[in-house]
């Protein structure tokens, strides 16, 4: 009998009874113009950790954080939940790294140094996978062990490929030292022929003026691996000895518009976020190991409420490069769409 068929009519009962309670709980919501979408639709658990998702040219591989060693996902870890294999009708390998994934919800953090398993905390919880249809499933994490996170994530593959991403999470308690919570999400590129990232920004001292091409570069690990927004002074404190590095060390540069792309392989990985979730974009030349770099992203909840939901959005774009003018007009009816969510 498969996984889903065993599954009793009282404890399915019970799943959509606690979605409709969550749901319940956060009368309120934060995030730009937000409104409760996630963990309410009715849903089926598959028989694999793992979804396929097909649409146009895209065929994207969804995972939970349990290992997969099949002759879909062969030698997938534990640990990276998110899209595990992304492929295009003209690049059929896979363009993360086979063993990681991307769009890998990473990391939960307060800026205070704790244990690695508490800042891996989403990698570690149980993680629950849920179709809901033929193009939208859903990661669920009921509240964390430390953090007391609660999340849904909804990867839904639209009708022209691209894959929208939608956070919504719920603080159960109030654990978050520093009065902010912190949220970090990775794609491990699969040794791509050039490391760097690319956005339309500016040097941190340049001022005003127009925007123009930045080549992200980082030197190491860790090191000028953040790159915030043009308008982005926001504090958020943190200790001296705060073990993620990735996530306070500033570059040089500030960006003008909320989204970058790099390119392997002659295909270009295209992130677009909404303005009002003041995203910072983070990057490693080696988060994936060796030739293998981590083109990353960063948001945060300042001044959170204990039970209330937020939500965060964003866009990922998987196409042929021609050109950083193809990609501006390309991505250009997304990123207009984002800003009216």
């Amino acid at each position: 009998m498969g996984r889903e068929d065993s599954l009793t009519v009282a404890k399915k009962t019970d799943r959509m009874m606690l979605c409709f309670f969550a749901w319940g709980l956060a009368v309120t919501l934060s995030g730009c113009a937000a409104r409760a979408e996630l963990g309410i639709a009715p849903y089926t658990v598959p028989e694999t950790p793992y979804v396929v998702l097909e649409r146009g040219d895209i065929r994207a591989v969804i995972v939970s954080n349990e290992p997969v060693d099949d002759d879909v996902l062969a030698g997938h870890r534990a640990g990276y939940s998110g899209l595990a294999s992304l492929t295009h009708t003209e690049h059929e390998e896979n363009f993360f790294v086979p063993a990681y994934a991307g769009l890998n919800f990473e990391h939960i953090h307060d800026g205070t140094a704790q244990e690695r398993d508490v800042l891996f905390e989403p990698r570690r919880a149980s993680m629950e996978i849920r179709r809901i249809d033929r193009h939208r499933v859903e990661l669920y994490q009921e509240p964390t062990p430390h953090w007391q996170l609660e999340s849904w994530l909804r990867y839904e593959l639209l009708p022209d490929g691209v894959i929208e991403m939608t956070l919504e999470c719920i603080p159960h308690e109030r654990v978050f030292s520093n009065d902010y919570i912190g949220l970090f999400f990775a794609s491990y590129i699969h040794q791509p022929e050039s490391l760097d990232i690319h956005f339309l920004g500016r040097p941190s001292n340049a001022g005003d003026g127009e925007p123009q091409w930045i080549r992200g570069v980082t030197p190491a690990h860790g090191e000028l691996s953040t790159h915030r927004s043009a308008g982005d002074n926001r504090t958020f404190s943190h200790d001296a000895e705060f073990p993620l590095t990735l996530v306070f060390n500033f570059s040089d540069y500030r960006y003008d518009e909320p989204w970058y792309y790099g390119v392997s392989g002659g295909m270009a990985l295209v992130l677009m976020f909404r303005q009002c979730d003041e995203v910072r974009l983070s990057q490693s030349p080696s988060g994936g190991g060796k030739g293998n770099p981590a083109w990353d992203f960063q948001w945060f909840v300042p001044e959170y409420e204990m039970g209330r939901r937020y939500r965060f959005v964003m866009r990922a774009m998987y196409l042929p490069f021609e050109s950083p003018e193809q990609i501006v007009t390309a991505t250009a009816r997304h990123r207009a769409a984002l800003n009216r969510r």
